[in-house]
């Protein structure tokens, strides 16, 4: 038990003294400041925007920003749905894999632009090394850096400046962050033994019958594996995704890939506090968060550790639930990536999270509902504000103070935008898909477990879809029969499109609306924002607007499965 506290403790500390550095360097990168890359990258985005015409040096307003980010993902979008549906007439198809269905692969693109990488397929047995390597590598990086351009996008508007321009900021994320640490990744992971090749699969005798051959599959992995972290994206390139041993062999490149994941959303706070010009606040924020997310880890790990007291009272003995994970990671190293992906909205796992126990269904779950802990690729650091914007005008009301922000006032179109954002928009495309599912569960929804868990399974996959995660509770029929998998591949296309689009729409209108305000001069009255009390104040507005929204959903869920086990059911 004390080494696997000790392992979690470590890489928590290993995550407070990376962030601020980070942080830092990301905040240099898209102030215009100098830095150590310069020399190599200045000439390459030059020569990027002369050959695409690309006017670096336009600003763009909300609307602007938002059809260029539109125009550029559908026009990926239908690259890589053509590239699918023709994988078996392209090269580098070793064992010959022809295209799946129409709905898988629209389902595939849909979910890959979003970066949320929902996956309805095998991995290894559906798409070929030339699909997966230049197409869904290829928007590994770019929804990545689509992500982190909005929340950069969104920072520069709440410091009253104006938005930017997306092309030159998805160029930048991509050649100045995403782009360095993948390669350095990438031969840490070579190095460390994960497959980087484009090799058939191997055939091999197995040991129960050396007449019996299997296939097993390698593939060009090492580098595919670093960017879905870093970028969190969280699509496998096996099925078993972070759990298979050759995208994750040993404790030491599962925590790489904690550190990977979380690196960017944990930064762009402390970035956001030099941009800002107030380390304070950022430090409060990222305190406040990280508390949070420390808690939640606890949670977990105590579930995880003290195990299933069902089958705890058949062997005699307490034991942890190891089932659903692989013993090279343990409960420990299982509830600390369980955490961090739907804390990060990656979606990779270590782990089956349909085999947690009903403590660690509830955190991943909420994690997916309140999107903050740490949130999105970008857009979840655009959340955490969202939220500070809302508390201020709740805290302003409360206390009788001017609800302003930045010395900029908050007023009616702010409000609207940020309560449509949080409080409507996210339930939508979680909660209708997940009624109508439950409504027709022989004919649509093919749910594996009847009660409280199957009620979990479904409202997790809508969940995972609109906050652009890409987990799974697992246990849906959603790859077969072809009727399910229909039903699965275009309804949580919708929650796909509409948690990813509709959202950062807003974040970009409510960013451009404040960076044209007029900033006041500070008050007595002016609510500071850069304390400890209304930080919690913060994350008592966080707490409450998940739970009256998202509460009853979790305790139809997992609050009553634990109920039930507690009393000795099923």
């Amino acid at each position: 038990m004390l080494q696997g506290w000790m392992q979690i403790g470590i890489t928590l500390l290993l995550i407070v003294a990376i962030a601020p550095i980070f942080g830092r360097y990301i905040a240099r990168v898209f102030l215009g400041q100098k830095t150590f890359l310069d020399k190599v990258l200045t000439p390459l985005e030059n020569l990027i925007f002369s050959l695409s015409g690309v006017q670096s040096k336009v600003q763009m307003t909300g609307w602007q920003y938002a059809r260029a980010i539109l125009y550029s993902n559908l026009v990926m979008a239908i690259m890589l749905f053509l590239m699918i549906m023709f994988q078996g007439a392209l090269p580098l198809n070793p064992t010959g894999l022809g295209a799946p269905s129409w709905d898988t692969a629209l389902h595939t693109t849909i979910s890959f632009i979003t970066n949320t990488d929902q996956q309805h397929y095998a991995g290894e047995t559906t798409l070929s090394y030339f699909t997966q390597t230049l197409g869904l590598g290829f928007l590994f990086f770019t929804s990545a850096g689509t992500g982190l351009a909005i929340g950069i996008a969104f920072i520069r508007g709440l410091t009253g400046r104006s938005l930017g321009n997306f092309y030159v900021d998805l160029t930048q994320s991509i050649t100045r962050i995403l782009l360095p640490i993948s390669i350095i990744g990438s031969i840490i992971f070579i190095a460390a033994g994960v497959p980087e090749t484009l090799s058939a699969p191997v055939v091999v005798p197995t040991l129960e019958d050396a007449n019996i051959s299997q296939a097993i599959a390698i593939g060009p992995v090492a580098h595919f594996e670093i960017i879905k972290q870093l970028g969190e994206n969280g699509g496998g390139f096996f099925s078993a995704n972070s759990t298979h041993p050759f995208e994750n062999p040993n404790g030491f490149t599962n925590l790489i890939q904690i550190l990977a994941m979380i690196s960017i959303p944990t930064a762009l706070i402390f970035a956001y506090g030099e941009i800002a010009h107030n380390r304070k606040q950022a430090w409060l924020i990222f305190g406040m968060v990280f508390i949070l997310y420390v808690i939640f880890i606890v949670v977990v790990g105590i579930g995880e550790y003290q195990g299933n007291p069902l089958v705890n009272a058949l062997l005699g003995s307490q034991s942890p639930n190891l089932e659903g994970k692989e013993v090279r990671f343990g409960w420990a190293q299982s509830a600390l990536f369980a955490v961090t992906t739907t804390g990060t909205m990656t979606g990779a796992v270590n782990s089956m999270h349909d085999s947690l126990m009903p403590s660690g269904g509830f955190i991943t779950l909420s994690n997916l509902f309140l999107q903050i802990i740490w949130g999105g690729q970008g857009t979840g650091t655009a959340y955490l504000f969202a939220y500070l914007i809302l508390a201020v005008f709740v805290t302003g009301l409360m206390v009788g103070r001017t609800p302003e922000f930045f010395g900029r006032k908050i007023e009616k179109n702010e409000v609207v935008l940020t309560s449509f954002l949080i409080l409507l928009i996210h339930p939508i495309f979680i909660l209708i898909p997940s009624a109508i599912a439950l409504a027709f569960p022989d004919q649509l929804a093919g749910i594996s477990n009847s009660g409280f868990h199957g009620l979990s399974q479904v409202v997790y996959e809508y969940a995972s879809a609109a906050a652009n995660n890409g987990s799974g509770f697992e246990g849906l029929a959603d790859t077969q029969p072809a009727s399910s998998a229909l039903w699965w591949n275009l309804s949580t296309s919708a929650s796909l499109l509409g948690g990813r689009y509709i959202p950062a729409i807003a974040l970009l209108l409510l960013a451009d609306g404040i960076s044209r305000k007029q900033p006041v001069a500070m008050t007595t009255g002016t609510l500071r924002t850069d304390t400890v009390l209304f930080t919690s104040v913060t994350a008592g507005v966080i707490l409450i607007m998940g739970a009256l929204t998202f509460f009853p959903v979790l305790a139809l869920g997992s609050i009553a499965e634990a109920f039930l086990i507690a009393r000795g059911g099923g």
